[in-house]
């Protein structure tokens, strides 16, 4: 299969397996192929129970909830990719913008292929946006040891950071709350990364989503930004 191909194969396996496992799946499931990465973008993707439990302030439950279907939907995805695509994925990170009802997954292979052909690519506002990246970060943790980002497509810029986690942060995972320090750093970070007109002035675009993710084990973050189109 050509890469087009393969995303829209991707894009349509990915749509069945949230149907059948959340009872709705996404109106819209977007598939971008830039190696090492494959990101993959949920839009209208709520379902009547959690729509319910949203307009009550039950957010943190609706999170809980797709964390623990999560668990068990990652493998099946790996899987499904490794099959069609022949693209390893040793780390897969997600995250969700509730109140767009949008999605993102970032999957991260262990090694390229020929469909990876077209790779992440750099941009004219690269150093303005990780300094402001890291300004950020210093705000809600401490500065990232090592930053770099890419453009993935037109409308994706991720972004990866390493050595963010604190002492205190290091404590809560060693005695088992990753869960709750995962659910508590979605929400204050992510309200710093939408509170920031920076980032759009630096862009020269409108940011339309932001999404935000962690591997614990290894000191590592990926942030996502769905912008209405980079300059």
């Amino acid at each position: 299969m050509d890469k087009k191909t393969t995303q829209s194969e991707i894009s349509s396996f990915v749509g069945k397996l949230l149907r059948d496992n959340f009872g709705k799946g996404p109106g819209s499931v977007f598939v971008s192929i830039a190696k090492p990465y494959i990101t993959i973008y949920l839009k209208n993707f709520i379902s009547p129970m959690e729509s319910v439990l949203l307009k009550q302030g039950q957010r943190e439950t609706v999170e809980r909830t797709r964390d623990l279907l999560m668990n068990t939907l990652i493998p099946e995805i790996k899987a499904h990719i490794l099959v069609t695509t022949g693209m390893q994925i040793n780390e897969f990170y997600y995250d969700w913008a509730m109140h767009n009802h949008a999605g993102m997954f970032v999957c991260v292979a262990s090694e390229s292929n020929e469909l990876a052909e077209d790779p992440p690519n750099e941009y004219d506002q690269k150093e303005l946006f990780e300094n402001e990246l890291i300004r950020v970060s210093k705000r809600v943790e401490k500065a990232p040891e090592q930053v770099d980002s890419w453009v993935v497509n037109a409308r994706t810029l991720i972004a990866e950071r390493k050595g963010i986690l604190v002492p205190i942060e290091k404590e809560l995972i060693r005695i088992g709350k990753e869960e709750t320090l995962k659910l508590a750093k979605r929400s204050l970070e992510k309200n710093f990364l939408h509170n920031n007109d920076r980032f759009e002035d630096i862009l020269n675009t409108k940011i339309i989503d932001v999404f935000v993710d962690w591997s614990f084990n290894q000191d590592k973050s990926y942030t996502v930004f769905i912008l209405n189109k980079i300059k």
